[in-house]
């Protein structure tokens, strides 16, 4: 079955755990995740060495999601695109020491919780999401980054006012926390955004949309996740706007090239939808099942 192969190659990547002192950290947890549509939920661990060293071998090409953990640290993920024809970039991650007010969960009760709450809030049972996320919450009191899908699950029952108060205790909360604090802020911030593009308020929107970009201005996620917002909701000159701005701090990254390619077919730009599939072609692994899409819609635009 093609479907218990997704995920498996030829394609190798490692790299180094590091503190923020630049020394090595042995015994940190590195997991990857295939995240393609097709995945199957392939997933592979490992454990860096004394020299704080990592590394996979038989990944296949596309996306993966990694994350890195140790005792003490907070944990870091990362989106990391493999291709199994050209060699992969060694990967150096630092690990910062967790704050007072973070807990890193490691218990597998806890970690249900939050899994059957989000299957939950995708299915758009948000009563049952928010009755998960508030007894992960009751077990983990520390870990008040859930207060975010807590607010999101009010917004998407129509509680504004309730979403509004959640996200500015994060934002309350994330002032303390060395770590995670400015990430967490940006993303409070932009939730607050999605509210009004909700309510069709443009302008307060792009207020908080602004705010979250210049709480993380070096964050291309940030400006990616902003963008992402503004797309959904068929807000094409914002969407642009932050699409633009997370290929300026990041230039190779392919994602928001390859969105600018469809928010000017949107705009029936052709164009300049052209220009941007074509530049996505160009810094994306050609191994990626992406290409093969990005080359019909090519294909079919250009006659």
């Amino acid at each position: 079955m093609l479907l218990a192969q997704a995920g498996r190659g030829v394609g190798r990547l490692g790299g180094l755990v590091l503190d923020e002192n630049d020394q090595p950290i042995v015994g940190a947890k590195v997991v990857m995740s295939f995240i393609q549509e097709a995945a199957g939920g392939l997933k592979l661990e490992a454990t860096t060495n004394k020299k704080g060293e990592w590394s996979f071998i038989g990944l296949g090409s596309g996306k993966w999601s990694l994350m890195a953990s140790a005792d003490g640290y907070a944990p870091y993920t990362q989106e990391v695109t493999v291709s199994q024809l050209e060699k992969n970039p060694r990967l150096i991650i630092k690990l910062k020491k967790a704050s007072t007010g973070m807990s890193i969960i490691e218990d597998e009760s806890s970690l249900k919780l939050l899994d059957e709450g989000n299957e939950f809030f995708k299915d758009g049972k948000y009563d049952a999401a928010l009755a998960l996320y508030q007894e992960f919450l009751e077990k983990n009191p520390a870990a008040y980054q859930v207060l975010l899908n807590i607010g999101d699950c009010y917004r998407e029952k129509g509680e504004i006012d309730k979403a509004m108060q959640i996200y500015q205790e994060v934002i309350e909360k994330a002032k303390d926390d060395r770590a995670m604090g400015v990430s967490m802020k940006a993303k409070a911030l932009a939730a607050m955004g999605l509210v009004y593009l909700k309510q069709n308020n443009l302008e307060e929107a792009t207020k908080y949309f602004k705010q979250s970009v210049d709480t993380a201005p070096q964050d291309e996620v940030v400006a990616f996740n902003v963008a992402e917002v503004c797309f959904n909701n068929q807000q094409l000159d914002e969407a642009q706007k932050y699409y633009e701005l997370a290929s300026k701090i990041k230039p190779d990254w392919p994602d928001p090239i390859l969105k600018l390619g469809y928010v000017f077919l949107n705009k029936n730009d052709i164009p300049r939808a052209i220009e941007y599939f074509e530049k996505f072609l160009k810094l994306e692994p050609q191994d990626s099942p992406r290409v093969a899409l990005v080359q019909q819609i090519l294909q079919a635009i250009k006659k």
